[in-house]
């Protein structure tokens, strides 16, 4: 029988048809989320890419709606776990129980068993269970009672974390963070998106948008395949490299980058140059995504927190500082400009 993976609608895609798509699917997420496009777009960026997205920011601005909403539209499996401090590993990867029918133990899989996991607060459950969740983010399955057992692909978790309660919270490990391809913050919306938010929920009479399903697991292995054709020059490596070495040399960073902030530079930057149609990276797509990818990898020095500068500061100044290539003409590629 043939896998989903073979079947014609889904035979392998080129960047610009991934972009499409993907363009496609954050237009449908946009009639349930009002608001900033830049925070979606970043969202679909780590899907694309491949990795784990860490939301940080405020209750009540719409990031389980958000991570909700992605799931639908992508036709992937959804599970939310609520981090708490008495959940236990075994709560997010499942355990083994007896059944008194067959007298033999039985695997019961946990709720991360599936394609989108949202993490709800995720720094409100203590270190054991966070590096349950630390295993499957980094190879995608778990290991319970000395036998391993793989994800469904995509395997893609989104995490929640409030930043500014601490009562009752667990600071998230470096190794944890490092896992997380990129840190989104969501932000208030302004004056008039809020409005229209409003406007929204009248017009619709109902709490939330009904969202089209776009797409299924298959397709977005497959728009992930399209990501791995994209070219990054020899060049732009460099950059990345600098702008990570640059990290580890800033006198107000205590702890710089991992060598996995430039691997997340390059899959994002990829990423975008799929979401933009292209089939090659340009300097602008690896600025374009250094906050997202880098901030939450460095530790700044104490003193910092006092002045009240934070890393994405540090990162938008290294960003600014570190010289970028030029752009490689449109023609050398075999595109033909408009």
């Amino acid at each position: 029988m043939t896998s989903p993976e073979h079947t014609p609608e889904h035979d392998a895609l080129t960047p610009r048809q991934a972009g499409e798509r993907a363009a496609a699917v954050l237009a449908e997420i946009r009639n349930a989320v009002v608001g900033k496009p830049e925070p979606l777009q970043l969202v679909m960026l780590g899907v694309l890419a491949g990795g784990h997205v860490l939301i940080e920011d405020l209750p009540g601005l719409g990031k389980t709606l958000l991570a909700r909403s992605f799931a639908t539209t992508l036709g992937l499996d959804f599970r939310r776990i609520q981090f708490t401090p008495d959940l236990l590993p075994s709560d997010v990867t499942g355990a083994p129980f007896y059944d008194q029918h067959s007298g033999e133990m039985v695997f019961r899989p946990g709720p991360v068993f599936t394609h989108l996991l949202l993490a709800d607060e995720i720094n409100r459950t203590p270190p054991k269970t966070q590096a349950a969740l630390l295993e499957a983010m980094a190879e995608a399955q778990v290991s319970i009672d000395g036998s391993t057992r793989p994800l469904p692909a995509p395997f893609v978790v989104i995490a929640t974390a409030n930043p500014i309660e601490y009562e009752g919270t667990y600071t998230l490990p470096e190794a944890q963070l490092d896992r997380f391809l990129l840190r989104v913050r969501m932000g208030y919306l302004s004056p008039s998106q809020e409005t229209g938010m409003l406007r929204s929920r009248i017009d619709r009479a109902a709490p939330e948008a009904v969202l089209r399903a776009l797409g299924d697991p298959a397709q977005v292995v497959a728009m992930r395949a399209a990501v791995e054709q994209v070219e990054v020059e020899d060049d732009l490596l460099d950059y990345i490299v600098a702008l990570v070495g640059a990290t580890r040399e800033h006198p107000q960073i205590e702890v710089g980058s991992s060598p996995r902030g430039g691997l997340a530079l390059v899959q994002l930057a990829r990423a975008r140059a799929v979401l933009e149609g292209r089939d090659y990276v340009t300097p602008e797509d690896v600025k374009w995504v250094a906050i997202p990818a880098l901030a939450h990898r460095v530790t700044l020095s104490p003193e910092l927190w006092v002045r009240q500068i934070n890393a994405d500061d540090v990162i938008r100044e290294i960003v600014q500082s570190v010289p970028a290539p030029r752009t490689v003409p449109l023609e050398s590629r075999g595109v033909v400009a408009s």
